[in-house]
């Protein structure tokens, strides 16, 4: 090791601790991937993260930032060092005159809003689950359902983030606005957001109804009252019963009433509908009518079968996530939501010339429903580059969910991925970030962004210049095909079929101070200047990952809570200088 960097790292305080973990299996809540990364680090102060950003920088380590791992998709997968911020989630300011909270920035939006309805108040919006981390929540474009609101980010008046040079920045609106803009959807690429203060509501309860009902009247009502009638809706469509569940709720004063009891949210039914699905993967053609009797089952076999319930606001909006899954959703202009779901249904049930889809579907047989829903974005003044909602009016999200049953892939993943991407491209939409989109290009979501995607490279690169949060992900959907590669950029290797059918996801760990990168085998010798009670030392681990054999219990397997879905541094060195604090 270069004795400079020895000095360096033989400075830092001792006191602080660095909490390290080798042990430990990263998986996605899907199960869809998988990787192990060399160190598991779970800080507790902000002092430990500049610590650990320190570290990484001295020791050539890319960083990795992940809560709940929800996204199925690999864009939290590395075999370099890995951060946790469970342990660092406490509220730390309740502004009553303002109605915010400033909280840390792994707090659990479940807890965040605990914490707020002890205040008389909750979040006024939430995607289907609230397992996720606030900062991984805005990070990846996290929106509900509802065209009085936007992204989940459009709640935030200020954020603290921790840059790759260790130098903890605040930015808001009116604060180092271009990093704002870029942080509010960061995707992981800019540093460790640690603060956040969170606009809040008067704490409520919501009123909720779900109808059956035929698409053809969805349909003739989309321009009319569908989405307007009340303050929250979704949808989800039946494409082979050519039906939907219609979702609705409004604020009330109303007192809680519990809902009915549902099919596939007790025992018999969830392991029966789990069953169906998979000898479906055998049997593709009964998924028709495993369609018709689940959802009978559930909603009714009957149209304008209704059920109702009255809940408080932070559950209310949840939903049941069932099964391990790939989802994979665009945002698109509402007013294309007709067309799209028409061209998609004539695909699904055969009729590929009125779909205009240049794919067969022939023998292609897919899961359901496909859910449905909405924001807007439009009204905002200061919106985030990496926005996907359509500036211009209200968005339509369509979400291409299949279950992946007892952890296996259904067999019509890919053709029909290919044509709902094709599709949704050809409707000017754009992919969920957090999503399953496998057959969109990075100069194709380049050509979507235009100058967004440029002026958030712009910031990103300013911030972090050796890439140290940048991993192949990044490179795949927003780095400029033929860029060179960051310094500490981490690059995927190898890539394998893990025992219960997801992947197995291999990076490199890059070593540039010698020139080139170092094999994921290797250890490094600068983990034994690391300080703290709680540092170990590097270990040389097997890269076969097949089994979770992490220390800490985290987050539920998928099924077991049925209720879900489902001491500041300088400003940073390098071409622009943001204010400090």
């Amino acid at each position: 090791m270069d004795e400079n960097v020895t000095y360096e790292l033989s400075k830092l305080d001792s006191a602080v601790h660095f909490r390290a973990s080798t042990s430990h299996v990263h998986h996605t809540w899907a199960k869809t991937f998988q990787s192990r990364p060399e160190l598991y680090l779970r800080p507790q102060s902000l002092e430990e993260i500049q610590k650990i950003i320190t570290l990484a920088r001295r020791c050539r380590k890319r960083l990795v930032v992940v809560g709940c791992g929800h996204s199925p998709s690999d864009l939290t997968c590395t075999s370099s060092w890995m951060i946790n911020l469970d342990q660092y989630s406490k509220v730390l300011n309740v502004d009553l005159t303002k109605n915010t909270l400033t909280v840390e920035g792994g707090i659990r939006l479940r807890d965040l809003n605990l914490a707020a309805n002890r205040y008389g108040l909750t979040m006024p919006n939430l995607g289907s689950i609230d397992e996720q981390s606030i900062a991984g929540a805005i990070a990846t474009a996290t929106h509900g359902s509802s065209l009085k609101h936007g992204l989940m980010s459009e709640s935030v008046k200020s954020l603290r983030i921790v840059l790759s040079n260790g130098s903890a920045v605040r930015c808001s609106a009116e604060q180092n606005t271009d990093l704002f803009r870029a942080a509010l959807v960061s995707l992981g690429a800019l540093g460790i957001i640690v603060e956040i203060e969170y606009q809040m509501i008067p704490a409520c309860n919501i009123e909720w109804e779900q109808t059956l009902r035929p698409l053809s009247d969805i349909l003739s009502e989309w321009d009319k009252d569908l989405w307007t009638q009340k303050e929250y809706t979704r949808v989800w469509w039946l494409p082979y019963m050519k039906r939907a569940i219609v979702w609705s709720a409004t604020k009330t004063d109303n007192p809680i009433r519990q809902a009915e009891s549902n099919w596939y949210g007790g025992s018999i039914g969830f392991h029966t509908y789990h069953i169906l699905l998979w000898l479906s993967n055998y049997v593709p053609r009964i998924l028709p009518t495993i369609e018709w009797f689940v959802f009978g089952m559930q909603y009714g076999f009957s149209d304008h079968s209704v059920s109702s319930a009255v809940e408080p606001l932070r559950t209310g909006l949840l939903m049941n996530c069932l099964y391990s899954q790939f989802v994979n959703e665009w945002a698109l202009p509402l007013s294309k939501g007709p067309e799209a779901i028409t061209r998609l249904s004539a695909w699904i049930n055969g009729d590929e010339v009125a779909s205009r889809i240049p794919f067969s579907s022939k023998n292609l047989y897919v899961h359901a429903p496909v859910e449905v829903r909405v924001s807007d974005a439009s009204r905002n003044e200061l919106r985030p580059y990496l926005d996907n909602t359509n500036p211009d009016g209200p968005t339509l999200y369509l979400n291409a969910t299949l279950y992946r049953p007892y952890l296996q892939d259904p067999p019509c993943k890919g053709r029909y991925y290919e044509a709902f991407e094709w599709l949704m491209r050809d409707l000017g939409g754009k992919p969920h970030w957090a999503k399953n989109f496998s057959y969109t290009s990075q100069p194709e979501i380049a050509a979507m962004y235009g100058e967004n995607l440029e002026s958030f490279l712009r910031v990103r690169n300013e911030v972090d210049p050796e890439g140290m949060f940048l991993g192949e992900w990044h490179r795949r959907s927003i780095i400029p095909a033929g860029a060179s590669n960051f310094a500490l950029e981490e690059r995927e290797v190898a890539r394998t079929k893990a025992r219960d059918g997801g992947q197995v996801w291999v990076g490199e760990i890059a070593e540039k101070r010698s020139g080139k990168a170092v094999s994921p085998s290797s250890s490094d010798e600068s983990f034994s200047l690391m300080h703290g009670a709680e540092a170990q030392a590097s270990v040389v681990l097997p890269r076969d990952v097949e089994e979770d054999t992490q220390g800490e219990k985290e987050d539920s397997e998928y099924g077991s809570d049925r209720r879900k879905h489902g001491n500041p541094r300088e400003g940073v060195t390098g071409t622009k200088v943001f204010d400090k604090m």
